[in-house]
């Protein structure tokens, strides 16, 4: 009787690949997760319940059909598996690597819910685009017919790359624009290594390079190149240049040299992994080796900075911020890799002072305490009188988060812009106030998930060719008449 490799989540226990020791791993950047041999990819696999509603991917953002490429891998069809993932997602391994899915797919894992432990979704999803790329299953795009239309798109982020690939499958000409010197945004200088290799980006870039989407660097739209000329270039525009302007606060010392935005931080730290000479690296402006280091947030963009700072060398690294454990925006996952590389977290606390005289030196803070809820159901915190205490600190990185750039900038007076300045569009049809003009991603939504900027330029990107059909179905019309 042939062995039955489904349902095995009561005879076979979750199992993530290898982590490598905290030790070791705070010493390099390299990822931290070996990678599944393929018997244990294929049983973790099948661990999945196969149930009738699947809640891992209705909690998807990109409603990936996650059983049915579980089943596959776990009967060792992984060519199948691999077509099926990358049909609803432009970069299943970039998702398998960075997305949350202990808030997203697996936390919502039936199995779990039965006390059997979460199907490592992630974990397997990652090990099926890795193979498929290493067994060249991966090709470069080969569009069946050139529609003899071109789309400008602004930013080569995640929403701006997956609207490309969209756009070109379909037969458009595509060209992306992007500031930068590399392609891929927050993927390639946001992000650290230890998360995701930039050799993982850069072959999906390549590879839409290699299927005719020109990438043009260093071209910064409202100063090297008009929307206005972008305009009258393309049949239509995608918008998708994404969030960058880090949130500041108001407090005594806040302008002391050794407290910088954390973009700027990881960027740099990301560059010199990529092999640049940055100068404020070198001098030791944005560098954590030897230093008492304070990064203040709770999200994702914290626990990337003292994650960066432990492997600089930090002589401390302390995350502060104002909620505790369980209300904190961050991966809980994250939260433990830190801790076990070291870091301290400092719960409940804000920062109300910054000390030093040339230079900061430390953090003054505040406990809070959690009161009762606001509108979004999140308890706000109140400060406890008298709770005063100081942290050292020779650097201090602010991951308070990001706000739109100012739009303006782009010189078009009638591109409508929401009270956060984010860009105001017809959600049914994803067009702003310009006719012509989409857009995706962040600079809609606000600071939010890749997986979420991959959904809403494959969404743009629908929209977007729905609405050149539609005007030349109009035209054809007008010219019968």
């Amino acid at each position: 009787m042939a062995e039955n490799k489904l349902l095995r989540f009561v005879s076979v226990g979750r199992a993530m690949p290898e982590k490598r020791p905290a030790d070791a791993r705070a010493k390099d950047f390299e990822e931290i997760f070996r990678e599944y041999v393929t018997k244990k990819a294929e049983e973790q696999a099948g661990r999945c319940s196969q149930c009738g509603v699947p809640f891992c991917q209705v909690h998807c953002p990109l409603q990936n059909n996650i059983p049915d490429w579980l089943k596959m891998t776990a009967e060792g069809r992984l060519e199948e598996a691999y077509e099926l993932a990358q049909a609803t997602n432009n970069m299943p391994e970039v998702c398998g690597r960075i997305c949350p899915q202990d808030r997203l797919c697996e936390g919502n894992c039936v199995i779990e819910t039965s006390g059997h432990g979460t199907v490592t979704i992630g974990a397997v999803e990652k090990y099926i685009t890795d193979t498929a790329w290493s067994k060249g299953w991966v090709k470069p795009i080969k569009p069946q017919r050139d529609l003899g239309r071109s789309i400008g798109i602004v930013g080569a982020g995640p929403a701006g790359l997956a609207a490309a690939e969209q756009l070109r499958t379909k037969g458009y000409g595509v060209t992306i624009y992007d500031r930068y010197d590399r392609a891929s945004g927050l993927l390639v200088y946001g992000i650290p290594n230890f998360k995701l290799e930039k050799h993982v980006v850069e072959r999906r870039t390549q590879r839409l390079i290699d299927g005719g989407i020109d990438i043009r660097l260093n071209t910064e739209i409202g100063k090297t190149k008009t929307l206005a000329k972008l305009r009258a270039q393309h049949d239509a525009v995608l918008i998708a240049n994404g969030v960058y302007k880090a949130r500041d606060m108001q407090a005594p010392g806040v302008g002391l040299p050794g407290i910088v935005p954390a973009m700027r931080y990881l960027t740099a730290s990301n560059r010199v992994c990529l092999g640049d000479r940055v100068k404020d690296f070198e001098n030791g402006t944005l560098n954590a080796h030897g230093r008492n280091v304070v990064i203040i947030g709770g999200g994702d963009t914290a626990m990337d900075c003292v994650r960066t700072a432990v492997r600089q060398g930090a002589k401390s690294v302390t995350c502060l911020y104002r909620r505790d454990r369980d209300n904190m925006p961050g991966s809980l996952r994250e939260v433990s890799h830190a801790e076990e590389e070291g870091v301290v977290f400092s719960w409940l606390g804000v920062p109300k002072a910054f000390l030093g005289d040339r230079r900061v030196s430390g953090v003054r803070a505040t406990r809070m305490r959690l009161g009762t809820a606001d509108a979004t159901g999140r308890q706000v915190p109140e400060e406890i009188s008298g709770s005063e205490f100081t942290l050292p600190a020779e650097l201090v990185i602010m991951a308070l988060g990001f706000d739109p750039e100012d739009m303006h900038a782009f010189g078009e007076k009638d591109l409508a812009l929401t009270k956060w300045g984010t860009l105001k569009i017809d959600f049914r049809t994803m067009m702003t106030t310009l006719p012509g003009v989409f857009a995706a991603g962040d600079i809609v939504r606000g600071a939010s998930l890749v997986v979420w900027a991959i959904r809403d330029g494959r969404d743009a990107a629908e929209a977007i060719h729905r609405h050149l059909e539609t005007k030349s179905a109009q035209k054809l019309r007008v010219a019968a008449e």
